[in-house]
């Protein structure tokens, strides 16, 4: 497997609220990340170049500018491939608002503006370089042409004490 991920933001102490972890992939041309399991946790997924086919549920191809949501719940295995050119993903993970949930899977192509996540903790906006962003955690990948920002519910979770 090919993959190069650079942990972009990683809080340890609660401070941005539900967001635990932006991580910026890149996978090679046809590699996956391998077939793995999640529970307990949402996954959002802005895929900045190439594509990505999801190997759970309907089996949805996201390409640039698509936004993935993957609510893991009570759990769920499942996979993502990279097409031909292969796949340049922020995945953002945030602590779930309902982890007693059934797994459930969204796509949104073509997000630009602000997006449903449907959660009152969290929001995100996805815009290319130049736009007039919002304002909030902005996450800008090097050399691509996306923006997302978050604005969060930035109150300490119970666990973070």
């Amino acid at each position: 497997m090919t993959l190069v991920q650079t942990v972009v933001v990683e809080p340890h102490d609660g401070s941005l609220g539900p967001l635990l972890r932006i991580a910026d992939d890149r996978l090679a041309p046809e590699e996956s990340y391998g077939a793995h399991d999640h529970r307990a946790v949402d996954v959002v997924a802005v895929v900045v170049a190439g594509s990505l086919t999801h190997a759970w549920g309907d089996g949805t191809t996201l390409t640039a500018g698509d936004v993935g949501v993957l609510c893991a719940g009570t759990g769920l295995r499942h996979d993502e491939r990279a097409g031909p050119d292969g796949a340049r993903v922020l995945q953002c993970y945030l602590r779930p608002t309902d982890p007693g949930a059934a797994a459930s899977h969204e796509v949104v192509q073509d997000a630009a503006g602000w997006r449903d996540l449907r959660r009152p903790d969290a929001r995100l906006w996805v815009g290319r370089p130049g736009d007039p962003a919002p304002d909030g955690l902005v996450v800008t990948p090097e050399g691509g042409g996306t923006v997302v920002v978050w604005q969060l519910d930035s109150a300490r979770p119970d666990w973070a004490g």
